[in-house]
Order: C-alpha cells, then structure tokens, then sequence
C-alpha cells in the first residue's frame, strides 16, 4: 500500500476496517435520566481541570439509552456530568463515561476525548417508576430512580441546557508514554428535536469502585431530576487549551522536528 494511499484513509484504526465510520453522529430517541445533587465542594474542585472553574459543588448523573445512533448503534451509556465556567461562559464537564458498545467508545475517545470505559449501565421503566443502573462487571456502582412522567418540564429551559457548550479533557499518550495530546475539547450537540420533557421525585444512590470511582463525588442531596427524550447530532468539537503547548514550548518544538526527520 502507497503511503499516499495511506494518508488519504487514515481516519481511525485499523486502517482497513476502522472501529467506527466517520460522521455526522445521529441519534433518533435518545433517553436520558439526569439526577443532579449536591456534593462535596472540595473533592469537586480537586478533580475538575483549569481552566475549568466550578461555580456550584453540584454533579449531573446521567443514565442515556441510545435505540438509535448512527454509526454507533443501539448502546447504553451512565456517568458524572460537572457544571462548570469558561472563559465567563456556563457549560459542563464530563467527568467519566460508562457504556456497553465498543464502536463508540474508541470514536468517543479517539474523536472528542470523552473518558469512556466499558461497563454495564441500563435505563428502564419498571411499572411506575425509570430506572437507571450501572455495573462494573459483577458491582453495582450506581442506581437512580425517578418517579415516571410525573409533570412536564419547561421545553425550552431543557432545550437550552442541551445546547450549552461542553468540556472534555483529551488525553493520547506518544508511543514513548508521555502525553502527546493533551488539551481542552468543547463541543456542541446540534438540529436538537426535544420530544419531551418531565421531572419528578428522583433518588440517587454510589458505591465505592476501586475502577469505577463514582463514588468519590458522593450524594449529600438529590437538587432535582429530569427525564428527556430528544434527536440530536452530536457535533464534532474544536480545542480551546492546549495544557501541553503552554507548558512544554520547547519540548513540543523539538518533538515536532524529530517526527518531521
């Protein structure tokens, strides 16, 4: 193969057969549950990154169902979503992801930096009640329930914090180990068709995980919850700090003239 063939399929890996297609990303009755509580202040602010800056010690945890995805297919994802600042604009920061189809979890990671891992979560009704679970193999490390469809929710309150700006930490190491990227990512979900919207009595309960630590962030107050159902295509996203740049000026310099020999 002509390495000019090479660079012109280079997407993701492997090169013949790519984990994942490239975009547009949609998703068709897209389902989530978002309990949002009150946390520990400290613990917070000692895992979000700068230039990030938490305004409230508050934590989303989120449980999606996803039917329908293109690309990606029909998958489950849970984790912690923090609200945060930048540069004087609102917005979140994932904080950890946990999902159960591999396609997008190396496209997540590769493309954005979404910090996904495998696991096991769900999202089901059970009689009156929406459900969310998260295994970490054999261990339950989260559940949160809400009571179903209790009263509708402000459409476009939700629609709008669908919109805001969202914050990843993209990290891919050289192949020597050190960090070869290492930068802030925003992006944006876009064409948002919310369907419905609802909210209700919610309860959020973590256990510790030496590998899923969501419990680091622990519950001291359920604030409010949310039950949605939106399409939506999940936009590529653009760097807005490069911690290694700022840093590292001339060791970048000189790596970038060594990979040029």
């Amino acid at each position: 193969m002509h390495q000019d063939t090479v660079r012109g399929r280079a997407f993701a890996m492997p090169l013949t057969s790519p984990a994942y297609p490239p975009g547009p990303y949609r998703f068709s009755n897209r389902e989530y549950l978002i309990i949002t509580y009150r946390t520990d202040p400290q613990k917070l602010r000692d895992l979000v990154p700068e230039p990030l800056q938490v305004c409230e010690p508050l934590v989303k945890f989120e449980f999606i169902r996803m039917p329908d995805s293109t690309g990606f297919g029909d998958y489950t994802e849970s984790g912690q979503v923090i609200p945060v600042s930048f540069c004087g604009r609102m917005g979140s920061y994932t904080h950890c992801m946990f999902l159960d189809d591999h396609p997008p979890t190396a496209g997540g990671r590769e493309l954005w930096g979404f910090p996904k891992k495998l696991a096991s979560p769900t999202l089901r009704t059970e009689t009156d009640t929406l459900v969310g679970t998260l295994d970490y193999g054999p261990v339950r490390v989260a559940t949160g329930t809400m009571g179903y469809k209790h009263r509708a929710a402000d459409l476009a309150s939700v629609k709008a914090s669908l919109a805001d700006p969202n914050f990843l930490l993209k990290i891919i190491p050289h192949v020597d180990g050190t960090p070869r990227i290492c930068e802030l990512v925003e992006y944006h979900l876009e064409d948002i068709d919310l369907r419905g919207a609802w909210t209700g009595p919610a309860a959020l309960n973590l256990w510790s995980h030496a590998l899923a630590p969501v419990a680091e962030l622990p519950v001291l107050e359920v604030v409010s919850a949310v039950h949605l159902v939106a399409d939506l295509t999940l936009a590529l996203g653009k760097v807005v700090h490069d911690y290694l740049a700022e840093a590292e000026p001339r060791h970048r310099k000189g790596r970038n003239h060594e990979l040029s020999q």
